[in-house]
């Protein structure tokens, strides 16, 4: 069941009440279900009976006291019985209910430092919501409140984890921060966005670099290494795909798409060998190999869903800058192909003890699917679209893993179904820049006899032909 807040403030100001709506218009985006005076106290209603109701609910899990000056100085007069505004919480009423229920949000301090609180409430813990920033900043702290889900938990007593036996720590507070900043200045429209765009993808690629292994690791099992990094890795995915999202929806696309090819050159990089490195195993950078495959399929799915067509194009049309320890010879570019991905270390962490795995790299991609927007069918689909890509790319050679946990059946992809009709083919001619659907059905052809599909093994099952419904293509109008 999902959490529920009763907030309490007090009606300090227009610009105080807009930035409590919005508080709670990002809770309720977070899946917490809010109760606010302006949503829920209907005419006729007695206001204070209302505010006491819903701070003694056993319904409500949470009070969030919204403490500015004006807040403590009304919850301290009225618990001198003088007080006015029925929005307030009393000593009295916060007495009556078990006080770990309360959550004290400070937004205002005083000349000396001091955070102003209701007597009642300080001695109590609070969350520092004063700045944009330390919004920003102690965001997640809030939830994992209100979750139950404290940050620190005392774990069940086991060996010592990767992570530490490899002393790297690498916390997200610092990509959330800037991803929120970002995302804040896009919605508001504000002016040098370029700068708030540049600072989060800096600290997206800062906190993938921090991963990439520079020595020898100190481990038993370089599996469980990669398998701890990737899964780390995750949680920057989760942000990049969350900038995707919201800037292939707002931003122009000429700007979107040179920022997009820009940003993907410096993920391609993680995977590459640094160049203060002269000697090295390729297993070191396995977790980067499965993290930069598993979010390339990911700012694929997005684009689908954002219907990104122009960007999708350029995104599988574009030669990418290879790193510099990869360049060989006049090869320095390469086609999206680049950013394919394996780790073969991840079977022994994650195969059934006598199961060997067509794919680890899938395997670990559809268990860390943690995306309800974007669920790992998604990711099939986007799988299949550069696979479609790769059949018409006379340099390309894909190989599309996430496939292998296509339904036996026959999945269907929407991209591909829809295309049945004229004006949903459309949209593939923009991503492929073939207008003639017979002319693709043969360059398809083509690139399946190239790549030699009918000899892959594990795959008896799929029919990609099927899956991309070649035949029923641009057939109704």
């Amino acid at each position: 069941m999902s959490p529920k807040v009763f907030i309490s403030y007090s009606w300090s100001s227009s610009l105080h009440q807009e930035l409590v709506k919005n508080w709670a218009e990002q809770l309720v985006a977070d899946g917490v279900d809010v109760v606010l005076d302006i949503y829920d106290l209907k005419e006729g209603h007695d206001k204070y009976a209302f505010m006491e109701r819903m701070v003694t609910d056993e319904s409500v899990t949470h009070v969030l006291i919204i403490c500015d000056k004006k807040y403590s100085e009304k919850a301290d007069a009225r618990e001198a019985g003088v007080g006015t505004e029925s929005q307030i919480i009393s000593k009295e009423v916060y007495e009556r209910v078990d006080q770990s229920k309360f959550i004290p949000i400070v937004c205002e301090f005083d000349e000396t430092g001091n955070p102003f609180l209701p007597t009642y409430l300080s001695s109590r813990i609070w969350i520092d919501f004063s700045t944009p920033d330390e919004v920003n900043k102690n965001w997640e702290r809030l939830l994992r409140v209100i979750y139950g889900k404290p940050l620190h938990e005392k774990p069940t007593l086991g060996k010592p984890p990767i992570y530490i036996t490899s002393e790297v720590t690498t916390p997200t507070s610092h990509v959330q921060a800037k991803f929120n900043s970002l995302k804040q200045a896009v919605l508001q429209g504000k002016r040098g966005i370029q700068f708030y765009r540049n600072d989060f993808l800096d600290a997206c690629i800062e906190y993938a670099d921090e991963l990439r292994i520079r020595e020898r690791p100190k481990v038993s099992s370089i599996g469980e290494k990669v398998l701890e990094d990737a899964k780390k890795l995750t949680l920057v995915r989760n942000y990049i795909v969350d900038w995707v999202l919201l800037e292939s929806s707002t931003t122009p696309i000429e700007i979107f798409s040179e920022c997009l090819i820009g940003f993907l050159e410096r993920l391609r990089e993680l995977k590459s060998r640094p160049p203060q490195l002269n000697s090295w195993n390729d297993t070191w950078f396995e977790a980067q190999s499965v993290f930069v495959y598993e979010t390339f399929l990911y700012m694929v799915a997005a684009l689908i869903r954002t219907q990104s067509f122009q960007s999708l194009h350029e995104m599988l049309s574009t030669h990418y800058l290879l790193p510099i320890t990869e360049r060989y010879g006049d090869k320095a570019f390469d086609t999206f192909i680049t950013f394919l991905g394996h780790s073969e270390s991840l079977q022994a962490v994650l195969a059934p003890e006598g199961k060997k795995l067509f794919s680890p790299t899938a395997e670990f991609i559809n268990k860390h699917a943690d995306r309800n927007d974007l669920p790992f069918k998604t990711i099939l689909e986007a799988d299949l679209l550069v696979l479609l890509m790769a059949f018409l790319d006379p340099e390309a050679r894909w190989f599309p893993q996430t496939l292998y946990y296509a339904s036996y059946a026959g999945d269907e992809f929407p991209l591909f179904m829809r295309a049945t009709q004229h004006r949903y083919f459309l949209k593939l001619v923009i991503v492929t820049g073939i207008g003639d659907a017979n002319i693709l059905r043969e360059m398809v052809k083509e690139g399946q006899e190239r790549l030699g599909v009918r000899g892959w093994a594990n795959f008896h099952y799929q029919n990609f032909w099927m899956m991309m419904n070649m035949d029923k293509l641009d057939t109704l109008k």
